[in-house]
């Protein structure tokens, strides 16, 4: 089985190359609880897909998206991967920040990831 960074370093290979759903496909659990920010979370690979093909369906425009650094505990089984994005979307315009995600990875998948940003 694969480490979590190498795991981590193709998860966002994947995303670098534009193929978000394609990543979340293979490395996001089925019971997997997502967030960003204080907002409800999102339980379930199911609506966590439908919010994840809705956003990528939604880009108008995507400039580009930076990995800045990436923090990993396998011992833990956590990692956290700070980006730069840049992107343009339908419902939130022109966004350019800085977000971290801290992911919790269990037998190769992500069952947790919580992203924090400036909204």
């Amino acid at each position: 089985m694969a480490t979590i960074k190498e795991n981590v370093e193709e998860l966002n290979a994947m995303i670098l190359q534009g193929d978000i759903l394609g990543a979340f496909e293979k490395f996001y659990a089925e019971d997997l609880v997502m967030q960003d920010n204080e907002t409800p979370a999102r339980v379930g690979k199911d609506s966590s897909r439908e919010f994840e093909t809705a956003f990528v369906n939604n880009l108008t425009e995507f400039r580009g998206a930076e990995v800045k650094n990436i923090l990993i505990s396998e011992e833990a089984g956590v990692a956290a991967v700070e980006w730069f994005m840049d992107y343009t979307h339908k419902e939130w315009g022109t966004r350019t920040y800085t977000q971290v995600a801290v992911q919790r990875w269990k037998d190769g998948k992500i069952v947790s990831e919580k992203f924090f940003y400036n909204s």
